[in-house]
């Protein structure tokens, strides 16, 4: 059963309070993690979903300095989106009323590099990893084509997966589309900089 809260954090705040936190971050101010929350154990109502990549050097709630039960978090390996990564996403508006959806890329990563190996011609990618540079090699091939130099040609790369994946979900599924026209749920895509920590949202 689908549950609608009007009263769910609208979400520019949302984003708001994401930027404010990583702000703190940055700065080595973090103060959200106070430990264990038991008011969370009977349900929960995050601000904001995270579609992330999986990278160990990305956790989004140390990232948005935030605590338990704020972020609805969906890791995978280049913030792919698959089916179930739309499942999750249609899983948290719907049933926790949760405004805002951040497709979060990175740079340094790992998952475009293989895949812009593969696009150049590179052995295949062993076991399941194909799958995952098999979905991005679509969304980042004008990319990758545009530039030579290549740490630009990766950022490009990596930025045009993140449009891609946030395009996805905002058209991809009925139930997100309908809700991001109504003006209920907001989808942005966003940059983590490795090197400085700093999160930065793409246009």
């Amino acid at each position: 059963m689908r549950t609608w809260d009007a009263t769910a954090l609208p979400p520019d705040e949302a984003l708001r309070r994401l930027l404010d936190g990583n702000a703190r971050f940055v700065a080595n101010k973090g103060t959200a993690f106070t430990g264990f929350r038991s008011e969370f154990v009977s349900g929960q109502s995050p601000s904001a979903v995270i579609v992330g990549c999986s990278d160990s050097r990305v956790p989004a709630e140390i990232v948005f300095d935030v605590g338990l039960g704020d972020l609805f978090v969906i890791r995978v390996a280049g913030n792919i989106v698959a089916s179930s990564q739309v499942g999750s996403v249609e899983f948290a508006v719907s049933q926790f009323g949760t405004r805002l959806v951040v497709v979060m890329g990175h740079t340094r990563c790992g998952a475009i590099d293989a895949t812009l190996r593969a696009i150049d011609g590179a052995e295949r990618e062993p076991g399941h990893i194909a799958s995952i540079t098999e979905r991005i090699m679509p969304a980042i091939r004008v990319a990758a084509a545009a530039e030579t130099d290549p740490a630009r040609r990766s950022h490009a790369a990596m930025i045009a997966n993140v449009r891609a994946s946030a395009s996805q979900l905002a058209h991809g599924s009925t139930l997100i589309e309908e809700l991001v026209r109504a003006g209920r749920v907001r989808i942005v895509g966003a940059v983590y900089a490795v090197e400085s920590g700093v999160v930065s949202l793409v246009e």
